[in-house]
């Protein structure tokens, strides 16, 4: 059971897997952040106001933290594993109050190829996402895979 773990090409194939569909699902809601914020608002769980500014900001955390786990960034595998489980909490309250509604997680579906989704798939989307987040942590412990610190991918030792 250790070898799998140990694989370096599993760990690579994961995380790259898992950064690329947060980069993906960034830049599908920052090519419509007005759909985005619609969606948001939906669930009332912020202001109108406050829907604006997270249409934007959760898309460049998406992007950023993708393109972290991508380069495997100290920290980035952290940040995507605090958003999964914050958009879980979103869905698991959308379910509590009986939301049929899109997630809006991989874009507006009225300007993306993609079908809406209710909240109990893009919660078992997430989960299994998160799956795979766990999968790396595991890696990272077995086989002492390390990611780097953002200083040595600008080329500053430490």
């Amino acid at each position: 059971m250790k070898a799998p773990l140990a694989s370096k090409a599993l760990y690579t194939a994961v995380r790259v897997i898992l950064g690329l569909l947060f980069v993906y699902a960034g830049t599908l809601k920052l090519m419509h952040p007005e759909g985005f914020a619609v969606t948001i608002n939906i669930y009332g769980l912020v202001s109108w106001k406050m829907a604006g500014f997270l249409s934007y900001a959760i898309p460049c955390v998406e992007i950023l933290s993708g393109l972290g786990l991508v380069l495997d960034a100290r920290g980035a595998l952290a940040v995507i594993v605090a958003q999964l489980l914050g958009f879980m909490v979103v869905l698991l309250y959308a379910l509590y109050l009986g939301l049929d509604a899109d997630c809006g997680c991989f874009g507006n579906p009225q300007n993306t190829d993609n079908a809406p989704t209710g909240p109990l798939h893009a919660f078992l989307r997430d989960a299994v996402m998160l799956a795979g987040c766990a999968l790396l942590y595991v890696q990272r412990r077995v086989a002492g895979f390390r990611p780097w610190a953002l200083g040595r991918l600008f080329g500053k030792k430490k």
